[in-house]
């Protein structure tokens, strides 16, 4: 199986770490908008990323998604003819137990010894079958949305595909 990128906070076993009055350092959130586009516009096709596994995805990469995703909709089809919309929110605070890599690190540091971390980031937790984001447009932007969500899908960490549905009116 190829390696895909984030593998080291891909998983979780563990509960989500979300109680933020414990948190001292609380690491700021890095996408600045969820909906982008029109979203007031009327359109007939939704086309989702949907995860095929689950998985955490870091806060950095849906940001790295959606300017990809955003910026490609916005060259090809114009503002007013697209909705995107990033539906998971990284609520989950990723914590980190730094190790000094160092000649004499093994007096100054206490390994697993109170190991708790600090927070470094941000991740959002998705399940089987759960949207990850949607764009809604019309008919003659179908390709392009589906374009630019598997482009997208290379971003994350975890394994996902496109679904294109057409609403009823």
């Amino acid at each position: 199986m190829p390696l895909r990128p984030g593998r080291c906070y891909r998983h979780f076993g563990t509960p989500p770490y979300t109680r933020l009055e414990y948190i001292k350092s609380n690491p700021p959130i890095l996408i600045p908008k969820f909906d982008l586009g029109n979203p007031k516009g009327n359109f007939e096709v939704e086309i989702k990323l949907v995860a095929k596994e689950s998985g955490q995805i870091r806060a950095n990469a849906l940001e790295a998604a959606r300017r990809l995703v955003n910026k490609y909709l916005s060259s090809k089809l114009g503002e007013n003819n697209y909705h995107l919309r990033i539906v998971k929110y990284p609520h989950h605070i990723l914590r980190e137990n730094k190790m000094m890599a160092m000649a004499g690190a093994d007096r100054l540091q206490d390994g697993m010894r109170l190991s708790f971390g600090t927070p470094i980031g941000r991740a959002a937790r998705v399940r089987t079958g759960e949207t990850i984001i949607l764009v809604r447009t019309t008919k003659n932007g179908v390709m392009v949305a589906k374009h630019a969500l598997k482009v997208a899908a290379s971003k994350i960490s975890v394994p996902s595909r496109v679904i294109i549905e057409e609403k009823k009116q």
